[in-house]
């Protein structure tokens, strides 16, 4: 009975070695993030879409495979509530994915419009979004095209598929982060009435240190929109 018992053993603290390091491996391959940024300015492809705003975000993710929350609450009560979730997937320099908006607005009377659950047809605050994209290293591509919710809707009544094509190139200079994006619509949708250029961004990144332990990631960006004639100067900080 001894014996039986010191190879049963043995055998437990065998498996437990094969399989603790694989659960150990599996778990590291998990990574979660959670930070907010404060903005001046809430613009987004070259769109104005409110003040002063905190955007607060979470995500994980998992061999490529993620699920982020993203939302802006802007200081003036007139600006729109929104959230923002999105299922995506990545390899290499591909990724796809699918995002759910929702905005709620204030109401003249108080409160907010736009009840979360509600989902018909043509009475949700919900869009949703593809989104198709490729990052080439010094230059990176990204197709987005509105496919159901609250979309842009043509004289004629039909769905306009609302669509933001982004190509952004990182550089460095001056020993800060760049980026300069170029954004258009190909056809009448949210961003314009036909083909037209509805972004130009230009943004700089820079880390301030105050101790040698806490440091905070800013960013200034100028965008201008020549569909609208719009011109924005934003400033951000990251925690």
């Amino acid at each position: 009975m001894k014996m039986k018992s010191v190879k049963f053993r043995m055998i437990a603290i065998a498996l437990l070695s094969a399989t603790m390091p694989f659960t150990a491996k599996a778990q590291d391959k998990v990574e979660a993030s959670v930070g907010a940024d404060f903005v001046s300015n809430y613009i987004w492809r070259g769109t104005d879409c409110g003040g002063v705003s905190i955007q607060p975000s979470m995500g994980v993710s998992y061999k490529g495979l993620s699920l982020t929350a993203w939302g802006s609450v802007g200081i003036d009560k007139e600006d729109a509530r929104e959230i923002d979730l999105t299922l995506g997937y990545n390899t290499g320099g591909f990724s796809v994915s699918v995002t759910d908006y929702w905005f709620s607005y204030h109401k003249e009377d108080g409160g907010y419009t736009g009840d979360y659950f509600k989902y018909g047809a043509h009475s949700t605050a919900h869009i949703f979004e593809a989104t198709l994209g490729y990052d080439f290293g010094p230059l990176a591509l990204s197709w987005n095209t509105y496919f159901a919710g609250d979309d842009y809707t043509k004289e004629n009544g039909d769905r306009a598929y609302s669509t933001y094509v982004g190509i952004s190139a990182p550089f460095k200079l001056g020993g800060l982060d760049w980026s300069a994006e170029v954004g258009l619509t190909p056809w009448e949708g949210a961003y314009a009435n036909k083909f037209n250029v509805t972004n130009l961004t230009l943004k700089a990144e820079k880390e301030i240190k105050f101790t040698n332990s806490f440091s905070l990631p800013t960013f200034a960006q100028v965008t201008f929109n020549p569909h609208t004639q719009g011109a924005y100067f934003v400033f951000g900080v990251s925690f």
